[in-house]
């Protein structure tokens, strides 16, 4: 397998992926020390989604964070680009309507969501303007865009001592848990790479998003951002 690197070549970010799905959720909460259970709690309340509306979940791995939403009665979409993923997805979840596809291409029409949500996929697209405008695209007027992702703490001291465990130990970590230390090292090296809460909200402004706001989860380990399609959006 091809370790995919900052150039994010989409086909090695698929690979990738594929290669870990069968133990990427124990893996997930091994190494976040189970903070990812409240990360998804977060997005779940930030999506707000109500009994009937419509959500797209990409980057939706094996469709841990679209079960709670088609447990409230919501019509969930749960889209990725790794078929390794939906297939573990679709093994543990058959209800789910699970979609192979790009974040750069979206096989969806125009507005046909009432809300979008991304959770630690945002770093993998090869060209993030694009998946913005992408998620845009196929928001209705007025929906709402909820990202969770890695970002960077604010505190200076904390900062150094998580930056040293993304380096030093997590990879370790990876390899004994899912047996796969290269996809991790990836994740640490994408993390470091990646802008922080105030670029990365800039920048979903720029896309067309409009009411952006951002708020840190875990000392800013992780940023909530969330926006809103305008109501006069073309």
């Amino acid at each position: 397998m091809p370790r995919a690197s900052l150039d994010k070549q989409t086909h090695d970010v698929a690979a990738m992926f594929d290669a870990v799905a069968h133990r990427y959720d124990l893996t997930n909460d091994v190494l976040s020390m189970g903070q990812d259970r409240l990360w998804r709690r977060a997005t779940l309340d930030a999506v707000g989604a109500q009994r009937g509306d419509t959500v797209l979940d990409l980057a939706t791995g094996t469709g841990t964070s679209a079960e709670p939403l088609a447990d409230r009665g919501v019509r969930v979409v749960a889209c990725d680009l790794s078929l390794g993923m939906l297939t573990e997805g679709r093994r543990r979840r058959p209800d789910l309507a699970f979609v192979n596809g790009d974040a750069l291409a979206l096989p969806f029409a125009d507005g046909s969501f009432d809300a979008v949500t991304m959770s630690f996929g945002l770093r993998n697209v090869p060209d993030v303007d694009t998946a913005l405008a992408e998620l845009l695209r196929v928001t209705r007027p007025g929906g709402r865009l909820v990202v969770c992702e890695f970002s960077r703490p604010t505190n200076p001291v904390f900062r150094a001592v998580y930056t040293q465990y993304l380096v030093r130990a997590l990879p370790r970590v990876a390899a004994a848990v899912a047996k796969e230390s290269d996809a991790y090292t990836y994740l640490a090296d994408t993390i470091q790479a990646w802008p922080d809460q105030a670029a990365l909200g800039r920048q979903i402004k720029r896309a067309g998003w409009s009411k952006v706001a951002y708020r840190n989860l875990s000392g800013g380990i992780v940023a909530l951002h969330r926006a809103t399609r305008p109501e006069d959006a073309s």
